[in-house]
């Protein structure tokens, strides 16, 4: 990455950190789904289906438009998978357009080095691939053995920084992978970052032996990012709950394909009013309202954006959302937690 590309992305960044600072009347981050169509069946994810077509980009500038009007600093786009959006670099070149900070999570298997200097174009600032094994399987075909050569066009030719993640706890064969894909990641100058996987509600699957030792190995691995930047991940790994002010549908907003906004992408159905009609109101709401699946919630995205307001304005409407019960009894069986904490 060039030298000015670095300096103009730290200067965004932190404007972007002043902005969530001195108000909370904003969305920090919002996620928004372009296409829910993907090109690969990952047996742990539940966020894609195979027959989807594109968002039409004009319906998509709408959707970005109005995130702008709302104050929005930051989008993230994913999927599905967003690189089968025919107009994806117009998406892109859009959110830039309103100067809101970009990133797009794929799965990297539509890159090319000519996507590539296209996304540079475009004006992408991030990029997260998710790569979940060497070998791909039934499980999971986001492998390094797949994925490794993409990886090396991207050190050469990418403007934009890369981090890799992986999940754990997803039935993956051999966790001890996790420390691999870090290390390559590394070695190619890129960032590195690993999620405890989710159920479908977002709420948490604990780890155990091998797993939670590669978790553990893998927090101190080489180059960081704000990936990193996740707290609570040290108590989930443990079975332990956070306490915590979830501010979805408010400082996080996830849209979906037909343009509803939700909490988080394991909890659509909340508050799932259209884009186009969200409000101030909406998110002074939603700031206000506690979150049922906040303790045991795995949505990495979800706690960053939650650190700007942490400390401050307590929550006192009464919460929303679902938890799945099977989960946290067995959280709770697994590491004698008893009810209430006791």
């Amino acid at each position: 990455m060039k030298t000015s590309t670095k300096l103009k992305i730290y200067w965004r960044e932190f404007k972007f950190l002043a902005k969530g600072v001195f108000s909370t009347r904003h969305p920090v981050l919002a996620h928004i789904i372009p296409m829910r169509r993907c090109n690969l069946s990952c047996t742990y994810c539940n966020e894609y289906d195979d027959v989807s077509k594109p968002v039409p980009v004009e319906e998509m500038y709408k959707r970005l438009d109005k995130l702008a009007a709302l104050g929005t600093t930051a989008v993230i786009i994913s999927g599905g998978e967003p690189l089968m959006h025919p107009d994806l670099e117009k998406i892109i070149a859009r959110i830039r357009h309103h100067k809101m900070l970009t990133c797009l999570i794929t799965n990297g298997y539509l890159l090319t080095r000519e996507r590539i200097e296209a996304l540079n174009r475009s004006g992408l600032e991030y990029m997260q691939i998710s790569i979940d094994n060497v070998q791909p399987d039934e499980v999971s075909k986001k492998s390094l053995k797949v994925l490794d050569r993409k990886l090396q066009w991207l050190s050469e030719v990418a403007d934009f920084r890369v981090n890799i993640n992986s999940v754990i706890g997803g039935g993956i064969k051999n966790p001890e992978e996790a420390l691999l894909i870090g290390k390559r990641a590394v070695e190619l100058g890129f960032s590195s970052s690993l999620g405890i996987i989710h159920d479908g509600l977002g709420t948490l699957k604990p780890l155990k032996g091998l797993e939670r030792e590669v978790f553990f190995r893998m927090k101190a691995l080489g180059k960081k990012g704000h990936t990193r930047v996740n707290r609570f991940q040290d108590n989930l790994v443990d079975g332990k709950p956070n306490q915590w002010n979830c501010r979805a549908g408010a400082r996080y907003l996830y849209i979906c394909e037909d343009g509803l906004v939700h909490y988080c992408s394991q909890q659509r159905g909340y508050p799932g009013i259209p884009l186009e009609q969200y409000s101030a109101a909406d998110i002074k709401r939603e700031y206000d309202t506690k979150k049922a699946c906040a303790p045991y919630c795995t949505i990495a995205c979800v706690h960053q954006v939650a650190t700007f307001d942490n400390k401050r304005n307590p929550q006192h409407l009464p919460a929303k959302g679902m938890v799945e019960k099977e989960s946290v009894q067995a959280i709770r069986t697994l590491y004698h937690i008893a009810k209430g904490g006791q």
